[in-house]
This record gives C-alpha cells, sequence and structure tokens, in this order.
C-alpha cells in the first residue's frame, strides 16, 4: 500500500511539474555492487541485496529525476566477517545509518542517450557529489508487462575517505571503491 501512494504521489507530482513520467525501480533486475583493493593484493567484491527506488524519466524533454535507497546492512560480499566490518561503526555504521541514498535531478545526454547521471551519494551520514557513468541506457515496450520498461549500467568511483568510511580505523582498503549499478524501472 505504502509504494502505491507513493507511486501515486510521484504520478501526480511529475504532471504538476512536468519532469517526466513515473517508473518504479525493479529490484528483481536492479543491482547495485562494489570492488575495492584489499591490502594491495586482492579485490574484495560485494553487492547490497535490499533496494528500493523511483525515476522520472522524459527523454523527449532530455530531463530525470532519480531517488534510490539501498539498506546497507544488506551488504553481502561472501565472507561474513567482512559483512560484519562493513556493516560496524569504522565501515557503513548501519545501526545508525540503516540507508544509503543516491538522489539527482540531472541526467546528462549525448544526442539522445543517456551518457550520466548526476546526483548525490549519501552514506553513513555524509555526502559527496556522484556522477554515475552509463555504459548504455535504453527503454522499450516490455510485453509481459505491456508498459515500458528503462534500465542500464552505470559506473563511478568514491573515495572511502570523503564519505568518512574507515577514518578512525584504517580497514586495509584502498581509498578508491568503483561502484557498479544495474538498474531497470517500470512506468507506473
Amino acid at each position: 500500500m505504502k509504494r502505491l501512494a507513493a507511486t501515486l504521489l510521484l504520478g501526480a507530482a511529475a504532471a504538476a511539474h512536468g519532469q517526466g513520467h513515473p517508473y518504479t525501480l525493479d529490484v528483481t533486475h536492479t543491482f547495485a555492487t562494489f570492488e575495492v583493493l584489499h591490502a594491495g593484493l586482492s579485490t574484495v567484491r560485494g553487492r547490497f541485496d535490499r533496494k528500493e527506488g523511483t525515476l522520472l524519466f522524459d527523454r523527449a524533454a532530455r530531463s530525470g529525476k532519480v531517488e534510490i535507497a539501498i539498506d546497507t546492512a544488506s551488504v553481502s560480499t561472501g565472507v561474513a566477517a567482512w559483512d560484519e566490518r562493513l556493516r560496524g561503526a569504522d565501515g557503513f555504521d548501519s545501526a545508525r545509518h540503516p540507508k544509503a541514498t543516491f538522489s539527482s535531478e540531472r541526467f546528462v545526454f549525448a544526442g539522445d542517450r543517456v551518457s550520466a547521471v548526476e546526483g548525490t551519494l549519501t552514506l553513513a551520514g555524509r555526502s559527496t557529489p556522484l556522477t554515475l557513468k552509463a555504459g548504455n541506457f535504453n527503454c522499450y515496450t516490455n510485453p509481459l508487462f505491456k508498459r515500458e520498461v528503462c534500465g542500464g549500467d552505470f559506473e563511478a568511483v568514491v573515495r572511502r575517505s570523503s564519505l568518512g568510511i574507515g577514518a578512525g580505523v584504517p580497514l586495509p582498503l584502498a581509498d578508491e571503491v568503483r561502484l557498479f549499478i544495474q538498474v531497470e524501472a517500470i512506468r507506473s
């Protein structure tokens, strides 16, 4: 019921402000993953299993807006000890900051193609500007849903130091973290 109400409100707001058509994140086709060098030896890779979000998109007007929330306690690296450390106070501090968010009101186009999404990443109570570069982005009418679905692959690099992650206790991880976002959203 909450999701339906949020979608209806988003649709009404979009229509009133002309910001695009509302879409709801398809969480079964959306993944947020990361990789970071561990002690200069190997790469730690992880993902977040619980996420939600909305998208307003208007290709003709070359505009868009996105709001994505990720449950930081849903981090999964495949190693329980790493997961606990990342959830802790020297990582994402999931007890005090259970959600990480990405919010954007600026889609960048190269011709008719989305080339990037510029916004703000908020994690562990701190925010930093973040540009997600599009590897690809497309929309089509899904024969199963009979509605338009838009999606793509995005990536960015963020520094742990810009978010204060591991500032008090140095983790044996590089400062530079590569983010990979695979996203699909269904028109509401």
